[in-house]
């Protein structure tokens, strides 16, 4: 037990939701998040309500621990001292700025927290930090502002850029942009400025520019990235050769030298994948360039493409398990901010599976738990916890903790999880649906009829 008594229950038959506070209340001290707003917001200033105030509103309503952003001012009421159109004016005047800074610097400290585990998944490529790049367009949101609700097309809120350490299983970068329409590459340029050597970015085809290409060899990291047909120009400088076969295809490698419109010459590898069976878009063949040096074979270096996929895993655990588009925040930055906040809570999460993996295995955790389940029971569970467990008791239990120390009593808590209550259901191939008879003189049926007949046969 960590709290006393009162918690023991919790600690025993609701450890996730615990965990989940406890690195939450990690990265949520009203003292990080008001800095947080102070070092990075430009045009919005500090208010009646707080920064950390709003993040704690709207954490309850992604986390869908409270049904709308309405539904937890009134739940709050009492502890905030602005009207709910306060709390509108302020959730749409949040900048991007603020928002991705959110998800930067809460993601360093929850790295902090898991790397003591030492339960990070294996890495295809030991001795480097692999990056996962892709984009990101919120859905469409209602048309509540004036001028959208004479416009059919459906309104959306932004772009984001999200980066993912697939070995922590962290989104720990981000850049985000107002424009809908915005092309995911603009984006790049803050990207660039955050370069460190020695990582390795994967990253789909969108992001294919000799520009960018140039840009991460010249901060000495490396790329595997999928050749686009029209951004990038090159030439080969040696045969194409078979390398070997990988799950999805023959591999082959050849070398070639990329230039850019400033004439600044790139030798790289062009690795070429003949597919066993077609893409998605019917392709039979995909190349992917890298700058990896000549001990990472090309198999390595297509396998580690295949990777990409895990960051539209994690969108799609995003969309399904939290609320991080709340289709009602019709303004971009107010939009922006809960996607980010669900960036925020997805990576608490990930603490709590990296706990997990610590104390039951990591093979166990990555192929049998389930993301929707462990997201489902901390939202069932945190409204009944938080009345039993007032919010200053938390701080005065978690505050005097240690990063480390703190790491620590995750793992602990961790083995207290039932393994068989988040068990991943894998479904079947889909069957195509039935093709369906219309009568016009019959536009509904009695199911107990149906049924009836089915006894009789």
């Amino acid at each position: 037990m960590i709290l006393g008594e009162v918690f023991a229950r919790f600690e025993k038959e609701g450890p996730i939701p615990v965990m989940t506070k406890a690195a939450l209340g990690a990265a949520f001290t009203p003292d990080r998040l008001d800095q947080i707003f102070a070092d990075h917001a430009v045009s919005q200033r500090v208010s009646e309500l707080s920064f950390s105030v709003l993040v704690n509103l709207m954490g309850m309503v992604v986390a869908k621990t409270r049904k709308s952003t309405n539904a937890a001012y009134q739940a709050c009421k009492q502890d905030i001292s602005v009207s709910v159109n306060s709390v509108y004016d302020k959730l749409n005047g949040v900048e991007p700025l603020v928002s991705a800074a959110l998800v930067r610097e809460t993601a360093t400290l929850f790295r902090e927290l898991i790397e003591p585990m030492n339960s990070a998944r294996p890495s295809l490529l030991p001795g480097y930090r692999v990056r996962i790049l892709d984009g990101n367009h919120p859905g469409a949101t209602q048309h509540r502002i004036q001028e959208l609700r004479t416009i059919a097309a459906g309104p959306l809120p932004g772009v984001v850029l999200a980066v993912l350490d697939p070995q922590l299983g962290l989104i720990d970068d981000v850049e985000l942009a107002e424009d809908g329409h915005a092309q995911e590459r603009s984006l790049l340029i803050e990207l660039i400025n955050r370069l460190v050597p020695g990582e390795v970015w994967v990253a789909d085809r969108n992001f294919c520019t000799s520009v960018f290409l140039q840009e991460i060899a010249l901060n000495e990291a490396f790329f595997v990235i999928r050749q686009h047909a029209a951004n990038v120009r090159w030439k080969p400088t040696g045969d194409r050769v078979l390398r070997g076969e990988s799950e999805t295809g023959q591999v082959f490698e050849q070398s070639i030298l990329i230039t850019d419109d400033f004439g600044a010459k790139l030798p790289a590898r062009r690795i070429s994948v003949e597919l066993f069976q077609s893409g998605r878009g019917g392709e039979q063949e995909i190349h992917i360039l890298s700058n990896l040096p000549a001990d990472v074979d090309a198999v390595t270096i297509s396998d580690t493409y295949r990777t990409r996929w895990s960051i539209e895993a994690a969108f799609n655990e995003l969309r399904l398990s939290l609320n991080n588009e709340i289709n009602t925040l019709g303004y971009p930055p107010a939009a922006l901010f809960g996607f980010s906040l669900g960036l925020v809570i997805f990576n608490a999460l990930a603490v709590v599976k990296a706990a997990l993996r610590a104390a039951h295995g990591v093979e166990k955790i990555e192929k049998n738990f389930s993301f929707y389940y462990m997201a489902d029971e901390m939202s069932m569970v945190w409204r009944g916890m938080m009345i039993a467990i007032p919010e200053d008791e938390w701080r005065e239990a978690l505050s005097p903790l240690t990063l480390k120390q703190l790491s620590k009593m995750l793992v602990e808590l961790a083995g207290n999880v039932r393994l068989s209550a988040f068990q991943k259901h894998k479904r079947g191939p889909k069957r195509p649906p039935p093709k369906r008879t219309k009568r016009n003189d019959q536009p509904h049926v009695s199911t107990a009829k149906i049924l009836a007949k089915r006894k009789k046969c």
